[in-house]
């Protein structure tokens, strides 16, 4: 048996680039794993969705997990692009290379929708690896869409699973679903913008990358301390900054804007196919992060 997954707020990291050829800012990614750390975020997952992994070579991604290794003490979970099972357990021996034991977990996306067929994808990169597996049901990147309920009984009492990342919406539907019929922790995703519902349902915490991670944090804990009115009044003020981050489309490009206007990260680029944002949403941005970050950072 694997060790599930800690509550609380595992920040997805970003991956920040320098230049009209987008090198990659080794600083960067240092600045934002010290800060993930100095908020107080649980863990830490590199080389997903939100941290452009399908668009960097192997020398980045290696690179990425071993500055996540070497300035920061959090646990690391490490994300498996690649639908394939062997190649997604290339991806995980790679940077278990670099890191070793630092790597808590492997996110690895849902890769079909037969019981059978996703078991086996789950239990071989577990054999090959030895970590345990965070369940990553996110259609709109693997274009696979499974029932919460056929996703329970593929997961239930499997000793490869550590945890469940919800990304189906609707999410507090599949969390609920999910939450009640395992007995690891489930994360919602998709920036926090269902946080809320999400903790009500019974999620474990959050694993994304929102660009105000002291946000989720507030909530999570205020839903520990105080229950459903406490996390909703903590989470307020952070809610209109998360549906803004979330517009389809641009949604990287806006929370990479706003972690540059942060100062965590010295340019907002997102390699190709991303789009940039719009410089008319600029305004807007900046007055979101004034409401919950006065001195804008």
């Amino acid at each position: 048996m694997v060790t599930p997954l800690e509550p609380g707020v595992w920040g997805v990291l970003a991956t920040p680039f320098n230049g009209s050829v987008f090198d990659l800012d080794e600083a960067g990614v240092a600045r934002l794993c010290e800060h993930y750390q100095a908020v107080g975020a649980t863990g830490l997952t590199v080389l997903g969705v939100f941290g452009e992994a399908a668009r960097l070579t192997d020398q980045e991604r290696a690179t990425i997990v071993e500055i996540a290794a070497d300035t920061c003490d959090l646990p690391l979970v490490v994300g498996a692009t690649s639908l394939s099972t062997r190649v997604a357990i290339d991806e995980v021996r790679k940077a278990q290379d670099v890191a070793g034991d630092r790597i808590v977990g492997a996110m690895v996306q849902i890769n079909s929708t037969v019981p059978t067929t996703l078991i086996d994808h789950f239990n071989a990169i577990h054999q090959a690896t030895g970590l345990g597996i965070v369940a990553q049901d996110y259609p709109a990147v693997s274009g696979i869409s499974i029932r919460p309920e056929v996703l329970v009984a593929a997961l239930r009492d499997k000793p490869f699973c550590a945890a469940v990342k919800a990304e189906a919406p609707p999410t507090a539907v599949a969390v609920r679903t999910l939450a009640d019929g395992l007995d690891v922790p489930v994360f919602g995703g998709l920036g926090g913008i269902g946080l809320l519902d999400e903790l009500a349902a019974g999620a474990a915490g959050a694993m994304t990358g929102f660009s105000v991670p002291e946000g989720l944090l507030t909530c999570i804990q205020a839903w520990q301390d105080g229950g459903y009115e406490a996390a909703r009044q903590a989470w307020l003020p952070y809610l209109p900054l998360a549906v803004f981050e979330q517009q389809p489309g641009i949604a990287l490009a806006i929370r990479k804007e706003a972690l540059r206007m942060r100062g965590l990260i010295a340019e907002a680029g997102v390699r190709l196919p991303g789009r940039m944002m719009p410089d008319t949403l600029s305004e807007q941005l900046g007055r979101h992060l004034a409401a919950v970050l006065p001195d804008g950072r």
